[in-house]
């Protein structure tokens, strides 16, 4: 799978993370230790041991652009593609001032994006037999939702909704709010008919009367939230038996690799995994200088 990420669609966080590292006085160190006009060759290569996926090399691409369009990049990967232990994944060469200005920044996307998808990429391993899609939340780290979940892309995973503006998902305090699921859903089916017709409507539930209650509702999506393994059985059985495969089941909460694949046995479409954008563990890679 390849993935592709517009450079307008992420300018305004690239230039948020330079500014964060370089503020108006730039880098102070290299200026006064390293010529104008010196030229430097670097490269980027994978110090994981067990390997990884890579998501963020377009980031980083766009981040030597937006600090010195005469830095040029060689690309020998792509976002998506696996990486083993010590594979280069790009040469740099350009002006050293503007190398350096640059390392952190482009390092700290690549792991914090590569440690998303490699995530990501377990979790769709161990689903993927069962035909079971791996999604993403809005769990994710403030400010920087777009490149996380196109890292979730990355690995392998699905997009859930981007924000509160897309998708349709009533929760508790929703239905607490408006008296019950079959009210929520009734009141939000007639405002949204005619405005958002083509917006599926997801409901969160978190025992079997609530189930029976969102059925009722004929609810398009259902989120079995936080049950347990058995729960989750019983819960798919009432819905294929009164909705058929016209209702998409998701199962969310406390879900791990290692309780994953029992998850998937009970006849889930989706699961929604909140940690693999909020609790992802950053990905080795080092940049080293060939002066």
């Amino acid at each position: 799978m390849e993935n592709k990420i517009l450079k307008n669609d992420v300018i305004d966080i690239i230039r948020m993370a330079i500014f964060e590292d370089l503020s108006d006085a730039g880098d102070i160190t290299s200026r006064y230790l390293i010529p104008p006009d010196k030229k430097s060759f670097s490269y980027i290569i994978c110090k994981e041991k067990k390997g990884a996926i890579l998501s963020g090399l377009d980031i980083a691409v766009f981040t030597f652009e937006e600090i010195d369009s005469r830095i040029k990049v060689e690309r020998f990967k792509k976002d998506g593609d696996r990486l083993e232990y010590e594979d280069r994944i790009c040469n740099i060469s350009g002006p050293a001032l503007s190398i350096l200005k640059a390392e952190r920044t482009c390092l700290n996307f690549i792991q914090h994006m590569s440690g998303i998808a490699t995530l990501t990429s377990e979790f769709v391993k161990i689903a993927e037999p069962y035909g079971v899609k791996i999604k993403d939340t809005r769990k994710t780290t403030p400010a920087l939702r777009k490149i996380e979940k196109y890292a979730v892309l990355c690995g392998g995973g699905y997009n859930h909704r981007f924000g509160l503006f897309d998708g349709i998902l009533i929760k508790d305090n929703h239905i607490a709010a408006a008296g019950g699921i079959l009210k929520a859903v009734e009141k939000i089916r007639a405002a949204i008919s005619t405005i958002f017709p083509d917006l599926k409507i997801e409901v969160e539930v978190r025992d079997l009367n609530q189930l029976d209650e969102a059925l009722k509702a004929r609810a398009d999506i259902i989120m079995l939230d936080n049950m347990n393994t058995r729960e989750i059985a019983e819960a798919v059985k009432m819905i294929r038996e009164r909705r058929g495969n016209l209702c998409e089941i998701e199962a969310s909460g406390n879900i791990t690799l290692k309780n994953l694949s029992r998850i998937c046995k009970t006849g889930v479409d989706t699961i929604s995994v909140g940690a693999i954008t909020h609790s992802a563990p950053a990905v080795d890679f080092s940049m080293e200088f060939e002066y």
